[in-house]
Order: structure tokens, then C-alpha cells, then sequence
């Protein structure tokens, strides 16, 4: 049986002509039970769509750690390792995460009380917010009328001794309703964005690196991105921009020598730009708040060095020089004609490429309103491929 592909429904805010081949509902076929026939369809299709939606799917976390893994056969262990370390406990990501016992790979995130959930007696859900992450919110006065923001603008990787994860699944179970919100960016440019209540928003990689100009294409191509030993204990004391979009560079920082035990060899230098393995397309994918040096390459011989950014190579380890260059790269992909947030309905179960997308938590939940999900990424066999050296002189 061949699967049926359908457009995802767009909002208002989006401008359609960037959203072409970005996002489609996957019909016809059980994502739980699919044929050898039907994966390598869907396997095709989110490496070319980026985002899959199922509706309305029964699915164990048995068969989302299946499904998971197909994309990866080779990858065993939770994105971010096994949440036992002292690393783990000291992390922002700590108090978001509840494993599933039988399936340690699968994690319950949302919001309030579960009981008597896949083998858990009972879990205290936390929904992430930026009141607890940004370094202003929005007023409690303002949230009462509906606004909100991003939370973290994030690929979902450990960025350290562990690779990112290919694909992330993400089951909704149990899903609240309620008034629709509005996301504030509070940057100065008075961007806004009705969202969903609890609405996962997404941007694709790839259209962040096509509508950069020219000049920062080529710095792109040449760049890899440092992240910091223990990225989210490092990041843990520091705040975030309003928009979700990295760190504010306050010297917040935990010290390196105050880190959990890390090694060297473990420290991970990926790409800026990661290349599609099926399309060959360039995606731009950069998780802001764990960046901590830029490496760049000189520009290969030959190559007009007119108007080129750091044409003889650079090594960036000033942290306020590395985020604003990030911001300056990233900020206009997440502005509100660019941004997918999904309508969460019970039982949709959504698959994106992780190497493909960025993706944040959204909005806010009062305490009673009950939200369950099962989140599964396994962190990859391989590393994120870079622009090949054709890449390079095309975009150079």
C-alpha cells in the first residue's frame, strides 16, 4: 500500500511559498505497523518534507522506539544519554523528563499530574517556561491577557560525546484545550505570532540558510560551531534573549573548571551547515544557547574575496562575538511569516528531522490543565555531514 501525502494545514501567518515542501500528513498507513515498502516511503518523504504528521494513531512506546530507531538502526541509547549522571541532574533539561521504565528510550514530557502511566505510578509534569529561562518575561498582567514567548529555539542533541539524533517522535496522549495565545518577540520589532495553546513551532533549516544573503552563505559553508563541555549545565545559571534565540552574554556561564568531570575527546565540533542525505539540500542547524567558539575556514583559492566575511579564516572564541553573529544568521528564520506551530489534536504523532529543523516549547499552562506526550530521539551513529567540498566553492 502506498502512502497518501497531504500539505499540513498552514495559519494565516505563514507565507505559503516558503512552506512548499515543508510539512506533510502521512494518510493511509499505521506509522506502528508499517511494511518494509511503507518505511523507505516515509523514510523518503521527511528527509524531502522535513516534518510528518499521523493523526489520530494508537501507538505504544514499544513501537515509537521501533519506529524511532528505523531511521537509525545502529543507534541504541536516549539523545541525551541515560539521565543518571550528575551532568544530567544538574541540567536545565532535568526537571522536563520523565523516563518510561520499560522503554528507557522513551520519555513522558508535559504538563500536571499523570498516574498510573506506563508502568509510572505517578509523574509531576513541569511544561517548560520562558518565565523560568528568559532574562525578562512577559508580565503576569499580559500572560493573563494571552501573550507568551518561545521558550528555546533548540535542534534536540546532547552536543556533547553523544551525536544528534536523525529524527525525533513525538506522540500526543493526553492534550488540553483553551484559548489560543500570542507569542511576543519583544526584540524591538514588534513581531507577533497567534499560536496554538501548547502549540510545538518549527522552522526549517534549510529555508534559514536560502534566504541568507550571499556574504553570509559563504561564511556559513566555512564554519563550524564549538559547542561548550556539558552545554546545558554550562548554560544553566545564564538567561535567554526574549526570543528564544540564545543566550544573553551576561558572563553568567557556569566556569569550565566547575563543570562536571568532561573530556576533550568528547567535546563536540559540528558543521553550521548539515547536508541532507537524501536531497543534498544545505540546512543551517546551529543550536544557539550551546555555541560556544566559531571555526572558520579561509576562503578556497580562487574565490572573489570581494565583500567576503573573514576571507582568510578565523577563530571566534569571544562569546558576545559568537552569539551575535548566530542572531544575525538565525533571527530572520523564525520570524512570524516562517514559523509552522503545530495543532496539537490527542493521538497525532508528528516525526521531524531533527538534523533538518528547529523547534521550540511555546505558551504556558496553568497547573490543572494536563498535558502527556511521548518523546523519542536516539542519539546517532554518525555525525552530521557538512557542505562537501563542491558545496563549498559553489557558495563560497
Amino acid at each position: 500500500m502506498t502512502i497518501e501525502l497531504a500539505p499540513l494545514p498552514l495559519p494565516a501567518s505563514a507565507d505559503p511559498s516558503k512552506f512548499t515542501d515543508f510539512g506533510r500528513e502521512v494518510k493511509g498507513v499505521d506509522p506502528g505497523n508499517l511494511t518494509p515498502e511503507q518505511f523507505s516511503e516515509v523514510y523518503e518523504a521527511l528527509y524531502k518534507h522535513s516534518a510528518l504528521l499521523f493523526r489520530n494513531v494508537a501507538l505504544t512506546p514499544e513501537q515509537q522506539y521501533a519506529l524511532t530507531k528505523a531511521f537509525d538502526p545502529e543507534s541504541e541509547s536516549y539523545g541525551h544519554g541515560n539521565n543518571k549522571t550528575e551532568s544530567a541532574k544538574k541540567s536545565i533539561l532535568h526537571p522536563d523528563l520523565k523516563t518510561i521504565p520499560r522503554v528507557p528510550q522513551v520519555q513522558l514530557i508535559g504538563n500536571g499530574m499523570v498516574y498510573d502511566h506506563e508502568g509510572l505510578e505517578s509523574a509531576a509534569l513541569k511544561h517548560p517556561s520562558h518565565t523560568t529561562f528568559h532574562k525578562t518575561r512577559v508580565s503576569e498582567e499580559d500572560e493573563r491577557k494571552g501573550y507568551t514567548r518561545f521558550y528555546r529555539w533548540h535542534i534536540d542533541a546532547a552536543l556533547y560525546d553523544y551525536n544528534p539524533p536523525r529524527v525525533t517522535t513525538l506522540y500526543g496522549i493526553k492534550v488540553p484545550t483553551g484559548p489560543r495565545q500570542i507569542v511576543r518577540y519583544d526584540d524591538g520589532t514588534g513581531d507577533e505570532l497567534p499560536v496554538p495553546l501548547g502549540t510545538t513551532a518549527f522552522v526549517s533549516g534549510k529555508t534559514m540558510f536560502d534566504i541568507l544573503p550571499r556574504e553570509y552563505k559563504s561564511l556559513a559553508v566555512r564554519t563550524k560551531v564549538r559547542y561548550a563541555p556539558h552545554p546545558y549545565v554550562w548554560m544553566a545559571p545564564a538567561r535567554a534573549m526574549p526570543t528564544g534565540l540564545g543566550i544573553e552574554t551576561e558572563g553568567l556561564e557556569l566556569p569550565l573548571n566547575e563543570l562536571p568531570p568532561w573530556e576533550e575527546s568528547k567535546v563536540k565540533t559540528f558543521p553550521m551547515v548539515w547536508k541532507n542525505p537524501v536531497t543534498g539540500e544545505l540546512h543551517f542547524q546551529v543550536h544557539p544557547c550551546g555555541a560556544q567558539e566559531l571555526i572558520i575556514d579561509p576562503l578556497p583559492e580562487g574565490v572573489k574575496r570581494d565583500g567576503a566575511l573573514y576571507p582568510n579564516g578565523a577563530h571566534l572564541k569571544d562569546l558576545n562575538k559568537v552569539r551575535s553573529l548566530l542572531y544575525k544568521f538565525q533571527r530572520p528564520a523564525i520570524a512570524p511569516q516562517l514559523v509552522y506551530p503545530h495543532d496539537w489534536q490527542e493521538r497525532d504523532l508528528v516525526l521531524f528531522h531533527n538534523r533538518g529543523v528547529l523547534h521550540t516549547v511555546v505558551g504556558v499552562f496553568e497547573p490543572d490543565q494536563v498535558r502527556a506526550f511521548h518523546q523519542c530521539n536516539l542519539a546517532a551513529s554518525d555525525v552530521p555531514q557538512g557542505p562537501s567540498a563542491p558545496d563549498v566553492l559553489k557558495w563560497a
